[in-house]
């Protein structure tokens, strides 16, 4: 995936694990620009910052307990900035939870699983 266009990431995942390894992922193979954010009110009020693509996780209340989860954040960002590309990111498998997350607008749901990290990065290195 030679020339790919570096692009403007937030990853954003209350697992700061997750995060600093899909960061480094994208970083060190394409020179992507990547912020991690820990909750999506956040995310939100970073929006200025004007980022290509979201990887957001499905849920993001197990640090904040009172913390929206990616389907609300989802839906804001959809009505508000409709060109941004959303990938969802998740450790549940449900077939319910893929299908609300494409119906608000998120581009593919991501299982986070062995291969997570590259299904990622063909979507984000798509120009």
């Amino acid at each position: 995936m030679q020339g790919v266009q570096p692009k403007n990431i937030f990853i954003v995942d209350d697992d700061p694990m997750i995060s600093e390894l899909l960061k480094d992922y994208l970083v060190d193979h394409w020179s992507h620009h990547v912020t991690m954010i820990g909750t999506g009110e956040e995310c939100l009020a970073r929006m200025s910052e004007y980022p290509d693509i979201i990887i957001l996780d499905y849920i993001l209340n197990s640090v904040h307990k009172d913390a929206a989860d990616g389907i609300e954040i989802l839906q804001f960002i959809k009505v508000n900035y409709p060109k941004i590309r959303i990938i969802m990111l998740s450790g549940r498998d449900q077939l319910q939870l893929v299908s609300q997350s494409l119906q608000h607008g998120a581009e593919k749901y991501v299982l986070k699983s062995e291969d997570a990290f590259e299904q990622i990065a063909d979507l984000v290195n798509v120009d």
